[in-house]
């Protein structure tokens, strides 16, 4: 088969199309010939074209991450000399939450959910270490404990089962597992191990609730150790917080209902959606507060969330709604809907 002398690169197997047929095949007349010749150079246009858009579409991406950087790196110095320094006089500013919401820095992130958690409980770093040892010595003889029925002949509580080894290392294995860094020989393995261990022990009356590893996780990658716990604590002791964690049925039907009313308000269709197929808020809500998004979402994503939720309560509410207007095609999944009926938010 022999190739026409072309003024330009032909464009793949699309060249083919101006090749001469075979010589056991009719050949091309001129008019087709012509045809072909224009609907390659089509072809090539339109490459060209795509290359062109898709080269202009990398320069805005890098040119917006330059300017997020910037952003960032500016933002940062703001925390550091000026926010931080002075934060109970400016952390409730008009210009500390715009900063908020524009997401903190991951450099002073750690420090800044610190900060905004607070320390009401009064832990140390000592106390910590004390109740580490305490969880320590307790692992050591559960391990040493057959079944769950000779714990309950030993007197043993619900609360110091669920305390357990087993039931603590399950969880942990199940812990952004993409990320391979909790689970058993990751780098952070021991030491979500530790703090969900030392909590146990501190609140016995709470125990280790499934769900909590993935708080921890999220402040251990922003934290140090010591701190870490400090933080969990006191974020667990928050009303909402609490009231799930220990199950308080009355103070959760509270919570469902206030999230029912802003539902509504905000996304009446799907709401009503949610309605006629008998979808409460305890079938979703449960999950993403027990583990405060962590899970649902990834984990930059919910890095973001809770920059917010550490300004305002109510931006759980807000972004469980988000969670649901974001999601029409999981829902249109979940429900079976039909695609003549899709979900509207």
């Amino acid at each position: 088969m022999r190739r026409k002398n072309l003024e330009f690169e032909p464009l793949s197997t699309t060249a083919l199309i101006l090749e001469d047929r075979p010589p056991n095949l009719p050949a091309k007349s001129e008019e087709e010939s012509q045809r072909h010749r224009q609907e390659y150079s089509e072809m090539v246009a339109g490459a060209k074209r795509r290359e062109m858009k898709e080269a202009q579409k990398k320069k805005r991406q890098m040119k917006e991450r330059y300017r997020q950087e910037e952003n960032i790196a500016n933002s940062m110095v703001i925390w550091n000399t000026e926010i931080l320094p002075n934060w109970e006089s400016m952390r409730n500013t008009r210009r500390v939450r715009d900063l908020w919401w524009q997401g903190v820095p991951p450099s002073v992130r750690g420090k800044v959910w610190s900060l905004a958690i607070g320390n009401e409980l009064n832990i140390t770093p000592e106390l910590y270490e004390i109740f580490l040892s305490r969880a320590k010595e307790k692992w050591k003889s559960f391990s040493e404990t057959s079944s769950v029925n000779e714990n309950e002949e030993c007197g043993v509580s619900l609360a110091d089962r669920e305390s357990s080894l087993d039931l603590i290392k399950l969880d942990i294995s199940r812990t952004f597992p993409s990320l391979y860094i909790f689970q058993k020989g990751g780098p952070y393995h021991d030491l979500l191990h530790s703090v969900l261990g030392a909590y146990t022990c501190y609140r016995p009356d709470v125990g280790y609730v499934q769900g909590m590893s993935f708080i921890a996780a999220v402040l251990i990658l922003n934290l140090e150790e010591a701190d870490a716990f400090i933080a969990f604590a006191n974020l667990l002791n928050k009303p909402c917080q609490m009231a799930f964690f220990r199950v308080d049925h009355d103070l959760m039907l509270k919570y469902f209902a206030a999230f029912a009313v802003f539902f509504e308000e905000n996304l009446p269709k799907l709401f009503q959606h949610f309605q006629n197929n008998s979808l409460t808020p305890d079938f979703y809500l449960i999950d993403w507060i027990f583990t405060l998004y962590s899970k649902s979402l990834p984990l930059d994503v919910a890095c973001r969330v809770w920059d917010v939720c550490q300004s305002s309560l109510s931006t759980l509410t807000r972004t469980s709604a988000g969670q649901l207007w974001l999601s029409p095609d999981v829902l249109n999944v979940l429900f079976e809907v039909s695609p003549n009926e899709p979900v509207s938010c």
